[in-house]
């Protein structure tokens, strides 16, 4: 059977070493010998002796999601085996931390990581409760994070001199060692939504970057 389906780029290659390795752009692969974490819903194969467990809904085992407040589930994969992840098509990347290095990231956009790094709920500095909480996820440890995209990301040095503001459902992620707060620009609020009233942005000042997504659609939460 010919086609182009069967390009040598889409076939499956042995795992060469256990842990997380990108699939193509869209998906990846994550060869465990032990334990992963990853979100509820993000497997879409997998083969070997696996066992997928749902996380607690506590406040240790979910990642709250920006403005919402909501709870993004994680599941733990432990076993030897290899496993796929991906999520409506969405451009995946894997950030490697080493000692010392911490990313603050939006629980909508984790697919999984390793059990070496550690997270922590935080509610955004500054924030408020707007829309019910601005809460982000705090990563460190050494280890992978692989982060989702919906498109291409947009990185944006963030420095003392020029603060950068970014709409709170496009935000993605930013360095742990920015400082945040919020920004209301009332008077061209009409331009910015497309109809009257205030509007509000993420600040972020300091030294450092920020990712955003070229979108401001917000996900509908997935049925579990």
């Amino acid at each position: 059977m010919k086609s182009d389906l069967f390009a040598s780029e889409n076939l499956v290659q042995p795992s060469a070493v256990a842990g997380m390795t990108l699939q193509n752009a869209k998906s990846v692969k994550y060869t465990v010998n032990g334990e992963m974490l990853a979100r509820q819903g993000s497997m879409v194969a997998f083969r070997g002796n696996l066992q997928f467990e749902r996380k607690g809904q506590g406040i240790g085992g979910m990642l709250k999601r920006a403005v919402t407040g909501e709870g993004l589930p994680l599941m733990s994969v432990r076993g030897q085996g290899e496993a796929w992840f991906a999520h409506q098509a969405a451009n995946c990347f894997i950030v490697e931390f080493e000692p010392g290095d911490a990313l603050t990231i939006n629980g909508r956009n984790v697919l999984c990581f390793d059990p070496s790094l550690s997270y922590e709920i935080k509610m955004v500095k500054g924030a408020g409760m707007t829309g019910g909480g601005l809460f982000n996820s705090l990563f460190t440890g050494t280890g992978k994070l692989a982060v989702i995209c919906d498109g291409n990301p947009i990185i944006i040095p963030v420095t003392a001199q020029a603060p950068v503001y970014v709409d709170t459902d496009a935000v993605v992620g930013w360095s742990a060692a920015l400082e945040t707060g919020l920004h209301r620009s009332q008077s061209v609020g009409s331009m910015i939504r497309g109809g009257s009233g205030e509007a509000v942005q993420l600040k972020l000042s300091g030294e450092g970057f920020v990712i955003v997504r070229p979108s401001e659609v917000t996900e509908a939460p997935a049925a579990h």
